[in-house]
């Protein structure tokens, strides 16, 4: 399995830590109230085990949107709710009046907006402290189980994953998401090649 050091892992911490707000402030001014968002704690998992922990059930559906990066490293990254909390964050973007046919609607548009926002933010804080580029692809949304959108197959279950956990918590309201990082192992090195560079600034 792959892993970082401990340097390592909270250089990449607090670089998240950075992207992440300028994420909440983003999508506070959508939702029109206060986000906050939780320190991310990372893990590397197999990508079996990670739609395991993201509950891998059939019934129970998440929405995912996902979003190609190339440059610095290559990786697919997917920020991950429950579906029931995105038509929840839906209604927050729109208001109290639409009904729920219209909102059911919007949800992909809406979700697509707000993936595009989180994601870049996440990943455009890479860029900036690794001084590289990185180039993003449109968003495409889905919803499906969590082996659906992590594409968990026979050939695909032991590719490590790095999950990025955080809680989105708006003033009323605790919601939960994921961001999954899908690297090959290539693109894992080219990653802790960048965090050791950065780290050297530092020495």
């Amino acid at each position: 399995m792959f892993e970082l050091t401990e340097l390592q892992r909270d250089a990449l911490v607090e670089i998240f830590n950075m992207g992440v707000g300028s994420a909440a402030k983003a999508m506070s001014s959508i939702v029109n109230e206060e986000v906050t968002m939780s320190v991310p704690t990372i893990t590397f998992e197999k990508r079996s085990a990670a739609a395991a922990f993201l509950g891998n059930d059939e019934s129970r559906k998440i929405c995912g949107v996902s979003q190609q990066y190339k440059g610095a490293f290559n990786t697919d990254a997917i920020l991950m709710f429950p579906e029931e909390q995105s038509l929840e964050i839906v209604r927050l973007m729109v208001g109290e009046s639409v009904s729920t046919e219209e909102l059911t609607e919007m949800e992909q548009e809406a979700m697509s907006e707000i993936g595009n926002i989180i994601l870049n933010a996440c990943v455009g804080i890479l860029a900036n402290i690794f001084k590289q580029e990185l180039h993003g692809s449109l968003p495409s949304y889905h919803v499906g189980s969590s082996s659906d959108i992590l594409a968990v197959d026979d050939n695909s279950s032991d590719d490590v994953v790095m999950l990025l956990h955080i809680d989105f918590a708006l003033e009323k309201h605790k919601i939960h998401g994921h961001v999954a990082f899908l690297l090959d192992m290539s693109a894992m090195h080219d990653l802790r090649d960048q965090i050791d560079h950065y780290l050297a600034g530092f020495a």
